[in-house]
């Protein structure tokens, strides 16, 4: 697969591309080699303000707004096909970018923004009111509307889906969006941009400005002009973002990190199971807030599973993610590798035991790491309880469903959690008893539009996806009329 011309990596700002006020630009590198594949622009304060004053131009102008959510629908709807009639396109970027394997990226990337686009076409006529019976001597109702300008600011391992669940719901309720990808993969927001125009969006309704998070990402937390703030990243980011935009009295939703617990119970069929296990750690090279690092295994089937793991997960091909047959591919980027690298030392010197993996692969100037699996780890080392973000699992028996259940609920966050059994009242007890935005039974990362996903504990707060995404983006006004 090629990968397609690139529009020379400059800012998209009021229906306009145009390059930094500074002219500085920032390179793109490929992960899979470590080389440079192109350039962009690096937005300053003075580029994020004028793609402020672009989308609240556009708000106030009232003509997206004051479009009817089915006008609007139609043009998200629009989107939805042009990212289908281009996914050749965004599958070679998304899969330069990030690295992610070809064979993923187009049914799970792709298909996925495709999807969330066309779910809130639908939700954007939704935006009705409600008639309020009270005692008063009065017709009472509520009316629904937008926020104004939304600041979306969003995350390096899923770039074009973590676009569209803010971008997506933004729209559908008549908001305007200034975009601030990662600084690490900004290529698939700069084709949407195109992507928008040609749909039929108004110029400034949606912008998108490239660079560092320091610089451009503070600079847009801070805009006066900005209404709504939606990030996905880092906890100690995201706590960072919560702050600036609360002392601004903001709304603010945050997808933070996540270190998701999977139980595997004794009665589980164990060939499925494996299979959701494997997925849960290896999915996006591990780079997935909501995946499954830590797997806790029932004693009696604890070395079994162990003995299967230690087998099965050094089969799992690793290499170049435009080979079709690879299933995990490079990590996103140097300081990445590095992280996982010294998680896994650091689990070497607590104890651990490493059963595969544990060290960097030497693949074509890339940066790749072998899946690993580590046992043998208490509950209160670093690796079991932080973050590692790479293709890393460790496993920890437990000797009764309690004992699963804290365990679990163990560390910091709670994104998510999956639960294997063959017993589904037992499914239903667990899952009400995990603390986690998201339960999966008997797999892993089942997601759909219509399913609201988010974080309790220092995973974040609010929701991505569903009626409850499109909720976060209006505010509610009240009318009362007497009638005397």
């Amino acid at each position: 697969m090629s990968t397609p011309e690139i529009e020379p990596g400059r800012l998209f700002i009021g229906g306009q591309w145009r390059e930094s006020s500074s002219g500085a630009r920032t390179e793109v590198i490929d992960p899979s080699t470590g080389r440079v594949a192109t350039t962009v622009a690096e937005a300053d304060a003075t580029d994020v303000d004028a793609a402020v004053r672009a989308a609240r131009e556009a708000f106030e102008r009232g003509r997206w707004a004051a479009m009817s959510g089915r006008e609007r629908g139609r043009v998200l709807h629009r989107i939805a096909q042009l990212i289908r009639e281009n996914a050749d396109e965004l599958t070679a970027l998304e899969s330069l970018d990030v690295g992610k394997p070809v064979s993923l990226c187009r049914p799970v990337d792709v298909e996925t923004a495709a999807d969330q686009y066309e779910y809130c076409a639908a939700l954007a006529q939704t935006l009705d009111g409600a008639v309020r019976d009270t005692p008063l001597n009065a017709f009472a109702y509520t009316r629904r509307g937008p926020l104004g300008v939304v600041a979306a600011i969003t995350p390096f391992n899923f770039p074009l889906i973590l676009s569209s669940s803010k971008i997506g719901p933004a729209l559908a309720a008549g908001n305007t969006v200034v975009h601030k990808p990662a600084d690490e993969t900004p290529l698939s927001a700069l084709f949407m941009a195109g992507l928008f125009q040609r749909a039929g969006l108004p110029d400034g309704v949606v912008n998108v400005v490239t660079g560092a998070g320091p610089v451009a990402g503070e600079a847009l937390l801070r805009h006066p002009g900005i209404d709504k703030v939606a990030f996905t990243g880092s906890t100690a980011i995201g706590r960072h973002a919560a702050s600036v935009a609360g002392a601004a009295l903001k709304p603010v939703t945050l997808e933070l990190g996540g270190n998701a617990a999977h139980l595997l119970f004794e009665d589980a069929d164990l060939d499925k199971a494996i299979g959701a296990v494997i997925k849960a750690f290896v999915f996006n090279t591990g780079q997935f807030c909501m995946g499954g690092p830590r797997l806790l295994v029932a004693r009696p089937r604890y070395e079994t599973v162990l003995g299967i793991l230690a087998e099965a997960v050094p089969g799992v091909p690793v290499g170049d993610p435009r080979d079709p047959d690879t299933v995990v591919g490079p990590m996103a980027g140097e300081r990445h590798l590095r992280k996982v690298e010294e998680y896994v030392d650091l689990a070497c010197r607590e104890g651990g035991r490493i059963l595969c993996g544990g060290k960097r692969l030497e693949l074509n100037g890339g940066y790749y790491y072998a899946p690993t699996v580590i046992a043998d780890l208490s509950n209160d080392s670093r690796v079991v309880q932080e973050e590692i973000f790479g293709p890393v699992l460790t496993v920890q028996p437990f000797e009764t469903e309690d004992e699963a259940v804290e365990l679990a609920n163990s560390t910091r966050y709670g994104l998510a959690s999956g639960v294997q059994t063959a017993d589904l009242t037992r499914a239903h007890r667990v899952a009400d008893r995990l603390q986690a935005g998201i339960v999966w039974i008997n797999d892993w990362a089942m997601l759909d539009p219509a399913v609201p996903f988010g974080g309790v504990k220092d995973s974040g707060f609010g929701r991505e996806y569903g009626p409850e995404a499109l909720a976060s983006y209006t505010k509610t006004k009240s009318v009362v009329i007497a009638m005397n």
